[in-house]
């Protein structure tokens, strides 16, 4: 039985619930100092010269990798699942997305930029944002080899080779049923004063979970993120102009997938 599928709570006296309440507590503040920790080791991670001249499109014309540092010395990139085919990006990180715009001039603040970067064709994209109503810098990598190298971009050619990786372990030399040809990830690059730039820091996966504010609020409520019962992790999820009026998702209640949309992951 997972974490969302326990059963209820006792109902207890209000002494008895303060009582469990600081017992977790103690938990929550070791998993604090932990996370503190590991921030700190991440900071002190070795950083690789980027020797390649990746060359992005905008709606303002090509723009280079040391462009998206807009004048700052550290970038936040996230690998956004928009394959070239696509018709709309991936609803989950969409969902991702959802969270960015308002981080933004916090970021700036501590002297960091930010970018999303997919392999869509820069009008496709460009479309796409705007449907989202995002304003965040958003930039093509179609002609880069940008997606490669940073491991989120595969074709079947590549994982014949044997040589395809995601989240630092190998692929399957052919793709599984249903694996999309786009990850999901995020990276950081620091350019110091002579205007050399590093890559600091990749994460994928689950190293994305804490992206995700709303995941973060879903964590506090008795339910959770209830989808132990999902076909997957983040079924339910939808890009937020399609939850439909009265959508609401229960994992207790069941639930049936409905048909992936055409030209996008699902």
């Amino acid at each position: 039985m997972t974490a969302t599928q326990t059963e209820s709570p006792r109902v207890a006296s209000r002494d008895e619930w303060l009582a469990a309440r600081k017992a977790l507590l103690q938990q929550e503040k070791e998993l604090t100092y932990r996370r503190e920790e590991i921030a700190q080791a991440r900071r002190q991670l070795p950083r690789v010269l980027v020797d390649k001249d990746y060359v992005f499109a905008s709606t303002d014309g090509p723009v280079r990798l040391a462009d998206l540092f807009q004048g700052r010395t550290q970038l936040l990139v996230y690998h956004f699942m928009f394959h070239p085919d696509w018709v709309e990006g991936c609803p989950s990180c969409s969902y991702v997305a959802d969270h960015f715009d308002g981080m933004l001039p916090h970021l700036a603040a501590r002297d960091v930029s930010f970018a999303a970067i997919s392999r869509a064709r820069i009008e496709h994209l460009t479309a796409f944002k705007r449907r989202m109503g995002w304003s965040f810098n958003y930039v093509s990598s179609f002609d880069s080899d940008f997606n490669f190298d940073y491991h989120v971009s595969f074709t079947p050619e590549l994982l014949a080779t044997g040589e395809a990786s995601y989240n630092f372990e190998p692929l399957p030399r052919e793709a599984p049923p249903g694996m999309p040809l786009e990850l999901p990830g995020a990276s950081v690059f620091y350019k110091d004063e002579n205007g050399a730039v590093y890559h600091t820091y990749s994460t994928y996966a689950r190293g994305l979970d804490a992206l995700m504010g709303t995941y973060q609020w879903l964590d506090l409520v008795p339910k959770g993120r209830d989808e132990a019962g999902l076909n997957h992790t983040m079924a339910w999820v939808r890009h937020h102009d399609r939850y439909e009026p009265g959508y609401q998702v229960d994992a207790e209640a069941g639930y049936v997938e409905p048909a992936k949309r055409e030209g996008c992951c699902g």
